[in-house]
């Protein structure tokens, strides 16, 4: 039924869609670059650009509208040069402003989102958990957020001060000021031989305003169609001086967003629950059928106790009784469940956790200022300084903290209230200590076999199952990003032109978590009685500040950069000037990512940190020769050189064929590189992780009559930085072709096909270590089995032996990883873009643009041969939080203008993903079988998604214009994605946001004088 229905408003949307092509206009959506003329540069040489180009604004009409009364686009992303064809010869995707206001993106994260090669990996806003909630990162091409280069004004900002992963760096979206962006370019192709580091899947560049006079804002506000999700927006510059009258302009700018939470349970079923049984799947929720899921309503089910002073002793294996209680059966909200088995029998209060607690959108509020001066210092020469601040918050809610946790990492095992779980004691003190023989001791509230059990309290403990309900979960985060930038550039005569330029920049970034629990403050509410589990809601502030104190963790990171270029016209080729440029960069970065549980003294909060600094120095090159008027050879390279001790040279050759004015053939091959991080490569950081994990059957029987040792527990597993580790390199091409037969159309098609090779990994025989170990029948024997794994595998913490079985093998807890370099990823693909611009009058003008990638490959091969492929599928399912990689993206945008009126539909698509996920699959023999048989759910297949967003505008006059938008037109649902992680309940925040968030409405005014 759910499909037949989605099948219906697809049906629809299409129709609707299809019908707006005749009645709706704006320019193209992201134009491709295919035939401008290029004002180049990198990331060594940020603008000013020329004294006639810094005077007026930058053209930012579409270059496949140009032959169409518009002019072209100057794309500056990817050559030295300027007025060369450089450009052309790798993909650009451009996105101006004004195409960008009229499609009523208003982040630079929904920016980079919408352009269609932004694959696997890309982290939104919507994604809450691990290590980088809070963050947004672009992933170009599927190969991993540290392997896209983002430049403002063709210059490297800091990293956010949080690794993705624990150890993937990247710049943060959401902290770039957004109203002072000219426009975006996307360059799809491998640019290490112009960027440098981590260019390997692309670079995007965010090309600011140069110049600004007068007054310009905006204000903007909207809401959902259930009246939640709110959005306001303000922005507002104001600019002084002629700089082509008087040789300066200066401008300063302003800009706040606040973004409302949406809530799982306002979006319904099935993003609400784990029970998935309306729809013939299974139900995940335990919450309303297991006696021992942690609940706000707390079950207890009486054990003994070894030591009556540590609630964690209570005693290993099965519980003296099989009858379980709440401590208060009237308090469920939500009603009741009852279990009658031999194992537990008993009733405890239903819950549905993602419903109750889960958030779709998390709370956000950003804002920032920006200035920029530029000068014309004399008729040749020119410099240029901005500084910028940008201050954004995200507010996350969470389910709150269950009371039986794993140990800290490195923590000793012993720490652990999981297993066999957390006890309340039968008397309790003021002291907390020697309970049984105090003097004040009374028995404890909290307790229901203490009466019973006072004259023998080692017999009478009650283990816990709760999770605490009246104490929130939740983070606050927030960075402050400070960069400021200079520079100067000029022509030296002779033909010679330099630019000179360097920028700074800091991340300053806080963390502020709660609800975690301090284990020393829980033991001691335990032992003294202080924390009431039968009314949580008659606690005070000060017992849940004991239990669950704040804990704030700042971190930060810095970039300084200053480079420089000298640009040459050699002489005159049949097919233009033959440029000649080089130049080199200084770079310094810094971090300082600190462990949010440094002293082990939290249940729960993460310990992974990492630090470091380097230095960078590189030289680099660049010749665009046109050797006749069809065609044009780019060759560039650069040398980068690390105080680590590595290098790397990285070429690129690139070229341009046109055979007949209609058609132009091109292609490129490059190779580049992606640099350690520095949680990869200093053994001062650290990263660390647990999951789950089932024993075997051999260990199984190995420990008779003692189930509570041998179910699935958490094993952990932790890598410190390898100074050792080498670079990531790549190998990449491309080959494509521009067809233009008319002035009003045009057609680009490019192949890419990129090998990324030496990946960086922690612990890629990870599971080998854990069933060697696991085939022995002692912890020295298992261990030494695990260590001959691999270099850098070593046992780390081993459980207490089992008392019911001591002789038998102990479980493995902790063991360590090393970061290493092994196995290879391959992406490749086809990517499409067709622009229509038809003046029809004076009066009416109708632009269609359409643009898909399709994802052909990416695939993953281990150090054993096995190929992993992702494409279409759920994977890399561990790596991008069970994201997927949809195998097709596009998005289809049809606009009409008739006279000061503009109405823009942009429809949306994501193609269907296979639930499986080769990453989660045991191969056979080599070969890992992706069959619906292998697939995470009984659903094997994701539908297609597809929705519209529309937009309408009226230009007053030249001050004023006024529109509205509907986001979500046809208000399509996300599709059931049940293999997802529990986190994000049954669907995918990557591709299907906008199907969770529905129908939304805003409008608002822009405003000039």
């Amino acid at each position: 039924m759910i499909l037949t229905n989605s099948a219906a408003g697809t049906l629809r949307l299409g129709i609707s869609t299809a019908a707006l092509l005749a009645a709706t206009a704006f320019p193209a959506y992201a134009q491709e670059a295919v035939a401008a003329p290029v004002v180049a540069t990198a990331e060594q040489e940020a603008t000013p650009f020329a004294p006639e180009a810094a005077a007026v604004p930058q053209v930012e009409k579409p270059a496949a509208t140009a032959d169409a009364g518009q002019p072209a686009t100057i794309v500056v992303t990817g050559t030295l040069f300027r007025d060369s064809n450089a450009s052309s010869i790798s993909p650009v995707t451009v996105l101006t402003s004004e195409t960008l206001q009229r499609a009523n993106i208003t982040t630079v994260q929904d920016a980079i989102r919408s352009v269609s090669a932004d694959s696997a990996g890309s982290i939104s806003t919507g994604f809450r958990n691990g290590f980088s909630a809070g963050g947004a990162a672009v992933s170009l091409r599927g190969l991993g957020v540290s392997s896209t280069v983002v430049l403002i004004d063709g210059l490297r900002s800091a990293n956010f001060p949080l690794n993705d992963d624990g150890h993937n760096a990247y710049v943060d979206l959401n902290s770039i000021p957004f109203s002072v962006v000219e426009r975006v370019e996307v360059l799809k192709d491998g640019a290490s031989s112009t960027y440098g580091a981590d260019a390997i899947g692309g670079v995007v560049n965010l090309i600011s305003k140069k110049n600004f006079q007068g007054i310009e804002g905006s204000v903007q506000g909207g809401t959902t169609e259930k009246a939640d999700g709110s959005r306001y927006r303000a922005t507002l510059t104001a600019g002084y001086g002629d700089y082509r009258e008087q040789g300066f302009n200066f401008y300063l700018n302003g800009e706040y967003t606040y973004d409302a939470f949406i809530t799982n349970n306002s979006r319904g079923y099935p993003f609400n629950t784990l029970d998935l049984r309306p729809s013939g799947l299974s139900d995940r929720n335990l919450n309303d059928e297991s006696l021992t899921a942690q609940n706000p309503q707390a079950v207890v089910v009486r054990v003994s106790q070894s030591d009556l002073n540590n609630p964690l002793s209570g005693k290993i294996g099965a519980p003296l009784t099989n009858q379980y209680q709440l401590l208060d059966p009237g308090s469920c909200p939500f009603g009741t469940y009852t279990v009658n088995t031999t194992a537990a029998r008993g009733t405890a209060c239903a819950h549905n956790i993602p419903g109750e607690y889960s958030i779709i959108q998390p709370q956000q509020q950003r804002y920032s200022t920006t200035g920029r001066l530029s000068i014309r210092l004399s008729d040749n020469l020119e410099a240029f300084a901005s500084g910028s601040y940008s201050h954004s918050e995200v507010d996350i809610k969470g389910a709150p903290t269950g009371i039986r946790q794993t140990q800290p990492f490195g923590g000793s095992a012993a720490l652990a209230s999981s297993s066999p779980g957390i006890v309340l004691p039968v008397y309790v003190c003021a002291a907390g200590t020697n309970c049984a023989t105090a003097a004040d001791r009374q028995l404890n509230p909290n307790n229901p076999y203490a009466a019973a059990f006072a004259n023998n309290p080692g017999q009478g403990a009650a283990r816990i199952y709760y999770s605490f309900g009246d104490i929130p979960a939740n983070s606050h985060r927030y960075v402050d990003v400070f960069r400021t930038t200079a520079g100067i550039s000029g022509d030296l005569g002779a033909g010679f032109k330099f630019r000179l330029n360097g920028v700074y920049a800091r991340d300053n970034f806080s963390v502020t978590q709660r609800g975690f629990l301090n284990i020393q403050g829980l033991l001691n509410a335990i032992n003294t009685g202080a924390y009431n589990f039968v009314n949580p809601q008659a606690n005070t502030a000060a017992v849940r500040a004991q239990i669950s104190p704040d804990r704030t963790t700042p971190s930060y990171s810095t970039v300084a950069t200053i480079g420089g270029s000298l640009l040459k016209k050699l002489l005159l080729l049949p097919g233009g000037d033959l440029n000649v440029g080089a130049g080199f960069q200084l770079r310094r970065e810094t971090l300082m990512n600190r462990n949010q549980n440094r002293d082990l003294s939290y249940y729960g909060l993460n310990t992974s940190s990492a630090r470091g600094a380097q230095t960078v120095t590189a030289g680099f090159f660049e010749i665009d020769a046109p050797f006749a008027r069809e065609f044009d050879l780019n060759v560039s390279g650069r040398y980068d050189s690390y105080s680590q001790g590595y290098s790397r040279f990285s070429p690129k050759v690139g070229m341009k064929f046109m055979p007949i004015d209609q058609l132009s053939l091109r292609a490129t091959y490059s190779k580049g590189f992606r640099a350690p991080t520095f949680a990869e490569n200093n053994p001062a950081s650290s990263y660390s992780g647990f999951s789950s994990f089932t024993p075997p059957a051999s260990f199984v029987a190995a420990h008779p009559g003692n189930a509570a040792y041998t179910n699935t527990y958490n094993i952990g597993s932790g890598a410190t930085g390898n100074a050792d580790i080498l670079p990531e390199v790549s190998r990449s091409f491309s080959a494509g072709a521009i067809f233009k037969p008319v002035r009003w159309f045009n057609l680009t098609v490019d192949y890419y096909n990129i090998k990324k090779s030496n990946l960086i990994v922690t612990g890629p025989r990870r599971a080998d270590a854990i069933a060697a170990y696991y085939a022995q029948t002692n912890s020295t024997a298992g261990c030494a089995a695990l260590a001959a794994v691999g270099e850098g595998y070593r046992c780390n913490v081993i459980d207490a032996p089992d008392p019911d079985n001591p002789g038998a093998l102990p479980r493995l807890l902790v063991f360590d990883v090393p970061y290493v370099n092994a196995n290879y990823q391959v992406s490749s693909g086809v990517d499409m873009q067709a622009n229509l611009n038809v003046p029809v009058s004076d009066q009416l003008r109708i632009i269609s643009r359409l643009d898909i990638t399709q994802v052909i490959n990416l695939d993953l091969v281990t150090p054993d041969g096995v190929v992993q492929k992702y494409a279409g599928t759920l994977g890399p399912y561990q790596l991008s939080s069970g994201g997927g990689t949809p195998r097709t993206r596009g998005n289809w945008q049809n606009s009409v203008e008739v006279g000061n009126f503009a109405l823009t539909a942009t429809t949306y698509y994501v193609g269907r993903i296979k639930q499986v996920a080769a990453d989660n699959i045991t191969p056979v023999n080599g070969v890992i079988d992706l069959s619906c048989s292998k697939a995470l759910t009984a659903q094997c297949y994701i539908r297609p998604f597809i929705y519209a967003d529309l937009n309408a505008a009226v230009e007053v006059n030249d001050q004023f214009r006024f529109f509205v938008n509907v986001q979500n037109v046809t208000n399509a649902r996300a599709p059931l994605a049940s293999g997802a992680y529990t986190s994000n309940p049954n669907y995918l925040s990557s591709w299907h946001y906008a199907g969770l968030v529905g129908r939304s409405f805003s409008a608002g005014a822009n405003f000039r004088f």
